[in-house]
Formats: structure tokens, C-alpha cells, sequence
């Protein structure tokens, strides 16, 4: 219920875009980024009040900030953007291959205000509920099952950004779930998804 929630309406729309033969989406400019984070905010609450009616502690699902799990974070983003460059370096490349995010980029460029409030945003979101949440609540049925869930939710609400962008964010969502699943620490997580938001956002 609660991925229904937090990611349905993007899973929803990214499949369709990938039946459609990946679309070029609407640009990342300021009016998409804000919209994007008034959704978010909207489902957010949403579903923490939904956890909280459930029983559940929230103090428990969010992360806690703190500076060595910033230096973490900032460490393990750098790893895994040069995990997805060498994976992608190793995959064979289609001629005309599809890449919606370049076209997205291409078009405008969000500014520099808005591109950090996205990504903090996003991140947080994102890595609350995939990993502080999801892959923290099938933690019983092994690390291979509860990593294989996050990852392959993430990849469905992604998969507008094409095959190429797919395989990234797999590389990349693995990268942070070991990390979670190792050190159950959240924190180190967000911050390195945030970071590679806005490289992504600002480059």
C-alpha cells in the first residue's frame, strides 16, 4: 500500500513512457522541479501519516543527520558514479540509443536555487521510503530479496530515462542499498543521492 503511495503515480507514468518508446519528457526546468517537489511533499505527508496510523515510528524511518555520515555520503556517491561509468564503459553500445534525460537537459537547465531544493527533497524522499522503509521491512527475508525489491522499484520509476539510464540506476540503487544494508545507517545514503542529483541537474 504504502509503495502504491509514495510511487505509483511515477511508476505509472515512467512505464507508460517506456510502452511509448521513451518520449522526450518535459524539461527539468524550475516550473517541473517545483512541481515535482509539491507532489512529493503531498505524497510524503501522505505517507507518513499513513505509517504513523499504522503504528509505525517515525523517528525510526527518517534519517539522522550528522557529519561523518555527510563525508560517507559524499564518498559513496563518488563510488558509485564510477561504478555506473565503468559498467556502462563495459556494456556494448546500440547505435540511436534512446537517452531522455540528455534530451531533457538539453532543452533547459533548472536554476542553481531551485536544482538544490529538488534534489534534497528527492533524496530524502526517495531513499526514506526505499530504504529507511522498504528494504528495512523485508530485512527478514534476506539481504538478496529485500535489496532485489528496492532496486527493482526504483528501476520501474526510472525506466523514462531509457535502458541506459536503467542500467545506472541499478548500479547506483545497489551501491546504496549494500551501504544501507551494512550499516543500517540512512543519512550516508541521502546525501549521496542528493550530490548525484544535482551533478545530474547542474552539469
Amino acid at each position: 500500500m504504502l509503495v502504491a503511495i509514495v510511487f505509483g503515480w511515477f511508476i505509472l507514468s515512467s512505464v507508460f513512457a517506456a510502452l511509448d518508446g521513451f518520449p522526450t519528457p518535459a524539461a527539468f526546468s524550475d516550473a517541473s522541479l517545483v512541481g515535482l517537489m509539491v507532489t512529493e511533499l503531498v505524497l510524503g505527508a501522505m505517507a507518513l501519516s499513513f505509517l504513523r496510523f499504522r503504528g509505525h515510528a517515525l523517528k525510526d524511518l527518517l534519517p539522522a543527520p550528522d557529519w561523518r555520515g555527510a563525508m560517507e555520503g559524499t564518498v559513496l556517491c563518488g563510488a558509485a558514479i564510477i561504478a555506473c561509468g565503468v559498467v556502462n564503459a563495459l556494456l556494448p553500445s546500440s547505435p540511436g540509443a534512446v537517452d531522455p534525460v540528455a534530451r531533457m537537459l538539453a532543452q533547459a537547465k533548472p536554476s542553481l536555487t531551485v536544482a538544490l531544493a529538488a534534489s534534497v527533497l528527492n533524496g530524502l524522499y526517495e531513499e526514506t521510503f526505499l530504504l529507511g522503509y522498504l528494504m528495512r521491512g523485508f530485512a527478514s527475508f534476506g539481504a538478496s530479496f529485500a535489496l532485489g525489491l528496492s532496486v527493482l522499484v526504483r528501476v520501474l520509476y526510472h525506466l523514462y530515462q531509457g535502458p541506459a539510464g536503467a542500467v545506472s540506476i541499478v548500479v547506483f540503487g545497489i551501491m546504496l542499498g549494500v551501504s544501507y544494508w551494512r550499516t543500517r545507517r540512512l543519512w550516508p545514503a541521502v546525501v549521496a543521492h542528493i550530490l548525484a542529483d544535482i551533478i545530474g541537474l547542474s552539469w
